[in-house]
């Protein structure tokens, strides 16, 4: 469909990144769902596309793109067939190193950023804890300061691209009794001493995305892993979240527009008392009613970020998109599976996994219960 919000530059732009997922990614989807694992080279793989840098400026290997290319790219990811592939690439490019490059120093930004829109870096944000999540003003990592730099110890939890990533951005407790002005942002080497991978996560869905608990003990840091100023974590957080929650509408949008696909392309082919499915109403007013919803959740998703492009308040806007379009990302894959009959159980067609992968959407960068609290408040203001 048309849209106002991308030129020819960003329909190129997306025909090109799904003809890559559809011919080196999405073949060996099987695969790495079976191992749990997404190779290394493939991030590499995307460096060399220019794929992994779409809002940096040329000058650091990006390709200076603007928010639309963002989205474009992120609707595009699911055609990876694989939700914890579209995880593990927007946590690196769009959350990991976003802190480090919005406040870091010149030195991170060479040491961190570059590499990891080479694709030889892979960066994971570690923010929730074993007993905090969406109440960030809660953690429990501390990080004291040292003379010659800092000592963490604490543990995260969820957290994605933790077990084989390259690095960390790690939001720490610098003043114990500030609350959420005591907060700082650090960037940790995966593998520094003291840092350990607690375990992997075996999760519902997302199978081929690494999801890790992690330990930090007497963590030694140097004084210059503290991102921008310290007690200013909380803020650098609270300003990305937009982004955050904008990616995973985005994502969600894209997987319930392939899930629809998939699913009508099923349905006219399958046959039951003599012609396809999709001739039956039941089945035609369902789809139909899903693609009518998944629009919807996509011009939400596009406003919002036309908002946030537009360097427009978009706390409200973003909170609804993110709402919106993984509530009906979750419900799109379970009644397209509906749809499937007994074959929608079976791990051979694909109804299984995007029914398993759509439902980590409403938990992840904000659970639907907080993203309904937030525009709350802000119809209350």
């Amino acid at each position: 469909m048309d849209s106002v919000y991308f030129t020819p530059d960003h329909e190129t732009f997306r025909a090109s990144v799904r003809r890559f997922l559809e011919q080196e990614v999405a073949p060996h989807a099987d695969r790495w769902e079976s191992e749990r694992r997404i190779p290394r080279g493939i991030f590499r793989r995307m460096g060399e596309l220019g794929l992994l840098g779409i809002l940096f400026p040329p000058e650091v290997g990006g390709a200076g793109g603007d928010l639309f290319h963002a989205v474009a790219f992120l609707e595009e990811l699911p055609r990876s067939r694989m939700g914890g592939f579209c995880a593990a690439v927007a946590v690196q490019q769009f959350m990991a190193t976003r802190h480090i490059w919005s406040h870091g120093s010149e030195e991170q930004k060479r040491r961190w950023v570059v590499p990891s829109i080479e694709g030889r870096a892979v960066g994971a944000l570690a923010v929730t804890e074993p007993d905090a999540g969406s109440d960030v003003a809660a953690l429990r990592t501390r990080a004291e300061r040292r003379a010659d730099g800092w000592v963490v110890n604490g543990a995260k939890t969820f957290i994605t691209n933790g077990a084989d990533g390259t690095f960390f951005t790690l939001a720490a407790r610098t003043a114990p009794d500030r609350g959420a002005g005591g907060l700082s942002l650090f960037v940790v080497p995966a593998d520094a001493p003291g840092v350990r991978v607690a375990r992997r996560l075996e999760k519902l869905g997302w199978h081929c995305g690494d999801t890790a608990e992690l330990s930090f003990e007497d963590v030694r840091l140097p004084a210059d892993a503290l991102v921008g100023e310290e007690h200013a974590g909380f803020r650098y957080l609270m300003e990305a979240f937009q982004l955050e929650r904008l990616c995973s509408a985005a994502i969600a949008v894209g997987s319930a527009r392939l899930c629809l696909e998939e699913t009508l392309a099923y349905a006219r082919e399958r046959k039951a008392f003599g012609r396809p499915i999709v001739e039956f109403q039941a089945v035609g007013h369902r789809l139909a009613d899903l693609a009518t919803a998944t629009e919807a959740a996509r011009q939400l998703t596009l406003h919002a970020a036309w908002r946030l492009a537009h360097d427009l308040p978009a706390v409200r806007e973003c909170s609804m998109a993110k709402l919106f379009a993984t509530e009906t990302a979750k419900r799109v894959a379970d009644e397209c599976l509906q749809c499937y009959g007994g074959y929608g159980l079976m791990e051979e067609y694909p109804a299984a996994r995007f029914f398993r992968d759509a439902r980590p959407h409403t938990i992840v960068a904000g659970t639907s219960e907080i993203m309904r609290e937030i525009i709350a408040r802000r119809m209350l203001e």
